[in-house]
């Protein structure tokens, strides 16, 4: 499959595991192909949104869900952080997995991946683009990238239509 991908697509690929990496995340994700495509320019201008609002948003969400899945087994994430910072240093706690180099597609962002060459089948085109891979991840609501287009105002339908407005546009 990869093979059909446009050198623009691949570059998305690549860019989106640099992302997750300087996130400090241990996986990609739909976030982070989202975020490989927005910092290439790829995105719908009509929708307003910015790489580095996209990244606050999933730096955040991920932030929110690891002291969410604390606070369910009784720890306060916040009150670990104060604790060791006081015993070593401000901030001791934040990017410690930055740089990781073990990043690994999980099966969302492995799906959105295929659907982008059935998109590209669909719409009649020989080659996987940057465009094909948003249309794919626009097919499942319950993603990392759905989650960040909602803290930034917008979603994966909201997201579809202004990527076929822009095919329609350029043809």
């Amino acid at each position: 499959m990869f093979n059909r991908f446009t050198k623009d697509a691949r570059a998305v690929v690549a860019g989106a595991h640099e992302e997750a990496a300087a996130l400090g995340h241990d996986h990609l994700g739909t976030e982070h192909l989202l975020l490989g495509i927005a910092a290439r320019g790829g995105l719908p201008a009509s929708l307003g949104l910015e790489h580095g609002k996209l990244q606050a948003a999933v730096g955040a969400s991920s932030q929110q869900l690891d002291a969410n899945a604390l606070a369910a087994i009784g720890i306060d994430l916040e009150a670990v952080r104060r604790a060791v910072e006081q015993s070593f240093w401000p901030g001791a706690l934040s990017g410690r997995r930055r740089g990781c180099r073990d990043v690994r597609m999980c099966p969302k962002a492995k799906k959105a991946l295929e659907l982008a060459l059935r998109e590209a089948l669909a719409l009649g085109d020989r080659d996987i683009g940057s465009d094909h891979i948003l249309l794919g991840m626009t097919r499942d609501a319950d993603t990392g990238a759905a989650r960040a287009l909602a803290a930034c105002g917008s979603s994966p339908a909201a997201l579809r239509a202004a990527v076929l407005e822009a095919r329609r546009e350029a043809a």
